[in-house]
């Protein structure tokens, strides 16, 4: 495996995905945008876990599980985020599942703020 070219292309992947995450919430699919900002922060995550491992990430979503396997040492605040963002990945793939998250236009912007935020210093470490 070629672990440049992997940790390339889950950076490239989460940059494109952080890019439609806003297209969607500008379009008030909040919902929808906030699963995105998710997928844009595993793939950031999954690069991590291909640096640390060489080796390629495991299928999973959950943010706080791939921090581990990554070996990053996470703020609080950056923890907490991958927490809540969690509940949007879980909705988007299995509403039924579990209760829905509260999504407003406010709460929305402020968790697509924490996010680039989040993929601000994942970038930073990689």
């Amino acid at each position: 495996m070629n672990v440049e070219k992997q940790i390339a292309y889950w950076r490239t992947g989460s940059g494109v995905d952080f890019e439609v995450a806003g297209e969607l919430v500008a379009k008030r699919r909040l919902r929808h945008g906030l699963f995105f900002a998710h997928l844009a922060v595993e793939k950031m995550l999954k690069a991590h876990v291909v640096k640390t491992t060489n080796n390629h990430p495991p299928k999973i979503h959950n943010l706080v599980r791939l921090c581990e396997l990554a070996e990053l040492t996470v703020p609080s605040d950056v923890m907490k985020l991958c927490r809540r963002l969690n509940a949007y990945q879980l909705e988007g793939r299995y509403p039924d599942s579990f209760a829905k998250a509260p999504i407003t236009k406010e709460g929305t912007q402020s968790l697509m703020t924490s996010a680039q935020e989040v993929l601000t210093w994942l970038t930073k470490r990689l």
